[in-house]
C-alpha cells in the first residue's frame, strides 16, 4: 500500500505539520487528523521511484558498453575545449 503524504490546515488558512499515512489507493483522503480532529489536505507529491533509477542503474545505462550497444557515440570535453569520442563507432575521433 502506498504512503499519502497530509498537511494540516491551520485555523488562518496556512499549511501546518505534514505526516505520513498508508492508505489503499481505494481509500477517501482524509479530511481530518486522526489524532487531533483538525482538518487536513492530501499533498501530491512525486512517486519514489529510487529503486530504477538508482547511481548504479545511471552508471550501468551510460556506460560505453552500452551506448555502444544502442547505436550512439559519446563525445566528453576535454580541457582544451575539444571533444574526444569515448564510446561508439560513428563519427569522427575529435570534435572542436
Amino acid at each position: 500500500m502506498p504512503f499519502y503524504v497530509y498537511e494540516e490546515i491551520l485555523p488562518d488558512g496556512t499549511p501546518g505539520n505534514t505526516f505520513e499515512v498508508i492508505q489503499r489507493m481505494t481509500d477517501a483522503p482524509l479530511t481530518q487528523h486522526p489524532e487531533t480532529g483538525s482538518p487536513v489536505r492530501k499533498v501530491i507529491t512525486a512517486p519514489n521511484l529510487s529503486v530504477l533509477y538508482t547511481a548504479g542503474k545511471q552508471r550501468q545505462i551510460l556506460s560505453h558498453q552500452n551506448i555502444e550497444a544502442k547505436g550512439f557515440s559519446k563525445y566528453e570535453k576535454t580541457g582544451l575545449g575539444q571533444y574526444v569520442k569515448t564510446a561508439g563507432r560513428d563519427g569522427p575521433p575529435t570534435l572542436g
